[in-house]
């Protein structure tokens, strides 16, 4: 193999693509770093067919309520695409890290587009996750490969990492998420007159439940660091910090969540994909956790 220099650092060249959708939320500076190709997913108004992105997530909140968009799958014509470049730049293994197939169908399409090219060895996970719940699944797996572990022993490990990683959402309103027919198991009925307000994941069938209702916004932060931090237990872990046109309530979060996480290493801190932002509405926040990564 030959070696080369990569941003001041020796790394073996691999020839194992890494490849999730936008709605993974994997941050755009680990995506450069480790080459991970994103299959963006589509954000469509009555007008127009937008291409997922953080930064359109500002354009989705500012529409609002006015206009609700619909999402859906990248289009067909992406997966081929994404799949000959990576045959023209000489990769020989794929591995695939999707969001829950009972969320979206990205991952169905992804599996039945890399079947129909045997030549390249692939693997597709369905992380029976959300945004950066799946993603943190993705940038493992990325550090594993750099770290000289088999594309064969990965994929092998992977299955298992999916129960050590959850994402935990507070959420301001469950109005889009049923608009958008994503309601799953959660609870519609929350008494917006009692300020009772849900935080919400996703259960082992990848589809979104409620963990817990809090009345009132101080102690829904306070119960979300709460359910991330058990998650993490008291090992490492890798965290993330996500939010929905919340800012400036997830910096004032950050401290009292590595406080109560110490042994956590924050790997993202980022405003939500717009793709997730059509169902969630403004004022989300929510913590990943990958425990013993």
């Amino acid at each position: 193999m030959k070696t080369i220099l990569c941003e001041g650092r020796t790394m073996i060249e691999k020839k194992t693509a890494i490849l999730v959708d936008s709605g993974c939320d994997v941050p755009q500076s680990f995506v450069k770093q480790y080459q991970i190709r994103v299959l963006p997913l589509r954000v469509s108004y009555e007008t127009e067919s937008l291409v997922d992105s953080v930064e359109l997530a500002s354009e989705v909140y500012r529409r609002f309520p006015q206009e609700i968009p619909h999402t859906s799958t990248p289009v067909m014509q992406d997966f081929y695409n994404v799949v000959e470049e990576l045959k023209t730049e000489g990769y020989e293994n794929v591995l695939g890290v999707f969001i829950s197939s009972n969320l979206s169908s990205t991952c169905q399409t992804a599996k039945m587009v890399l079947d129909e090219h045997p030549e390249l060895n692939s693997f597709v996970l369905d992380t029976k996750n959300i945004s950066i719940g799946a993603g943190l699944l993705a940038m493992w797996a990325a550090v594993q490969l750099e770290q000289g572990v088999s594309f064969e022993e990965v994929c092998q490990k992977l299955p298992a990492k999916v129960a050590d990683s959850k994402v935990f959402f507070y959420m301001d309103t469950l109005e889009y998420l049923r608009k958008g027919g994503r309601i799953g198991a959660v609870t519609s009925v929350v008494g917006s007159l009692l300020k009772i307000k849900p935080i919400i994941s996703c259960n082992e069938e990848g589809i979104y439940y409620t963990v817990e209702k809090i009345r009132g916004a101080k102690a829904g932060v306070s119960k979300l660091i709460e359910h991330a931090a058990a998650k993490a237990g008291n090992g490492s872990a890798w965290l993330a910090l996500m939010n929905g046109a919340a800012a400036e309530t997830a910096a004032q979060v950050k401290p009292k969540m590595q406080e109560a996480i110490p042994k956590g290493k924050l790997m993202a801190e980022s405003q939500i994909a717009a793709s997730l932002a059509v169902h969630t509405g403004p004022g989300l926040l929510g913590i990943g956790v990958l425990a013993n990564p």
